[in-house]
């Protein structure tokens, strides 16, 4: 039951509320045994270490790319549906939009970027990627600069020729500032 109480304001009745909690117990649990379940199924003629070591080099390649201010090699290693999701802002959606913005960011700061992950699981073509990074981006016209550390969650593809891109990149930062 739902009731109007002063000024419009609704108020869900008890059946209705413990429907709801049924429902986000059901969900969380779901997702929370997503893990347990992937982490047995590597790619077919694949180890997770092989895995897991396309995927290291991939990071290798594209924090070459941020730290050494290459927009080119970032845009190779950049499919055209990425996207990115950071606290405070809504989703940066597509290749182009990525591109646009490292370009940008590329012009003002000189970037010192490190990951650290902490899990990696695979299941077929897909893999996700748990961590932790650190940014210091220092502005080339001077002045103070900006140091970032957070956590990240990252979905790798397995792309037709083989090798492993990174398609869906969030982060948030948990301590310092945002560039």
């Amino acid at each position: 039951m739902v009731t109007t109480i002063g000024s419009g304001q609704m108020r869900i009745g008890s059946r209705q509320m413990a429907a709801r909690r049924m429902r986000f117990v059901v969900a969380v649990a779901l997702v929370l045994s997503l893990p347990g379940c992937m982490r047995a199924t590597a790619p077919a003629g694949e180890s997770q270490a092989e895995v897991e070591a396309a995927i290291a080099d991939f990071n290798r390649q594209y924090l070459a790319a941020i730290n050494s201010g290459d927009i080119d090699a970032l845009a190779a290693l950049t499919t055209e549906d990425h996207m990115m999701i950071s606290s405070g802002g809504p989703p940066m959606t597509g290749k182009q939009a990525l591109v646009d913005a490292m370009r940008g960011a590329f012009e003002r700061f000189d970037f010192d970027e490190s990951w650290t992950p902490l899990e990696t699981v695979a299941a077929g073509d897909v893999a996700y990627q748990r961590g932790t990074f650190v940014v210091n981006a220092t502005p080339k016209a001077g002045g103070e600069g900006v140091h970032m550390t957070g956590n990240f969650l990252r979905i790798y593809r397995r792309q037709p020729d083989g090798r492993w891109f990174m398609t869906r990149d969030n982060f948030n930062g948990s301590e310092g500032g945002s560039l």
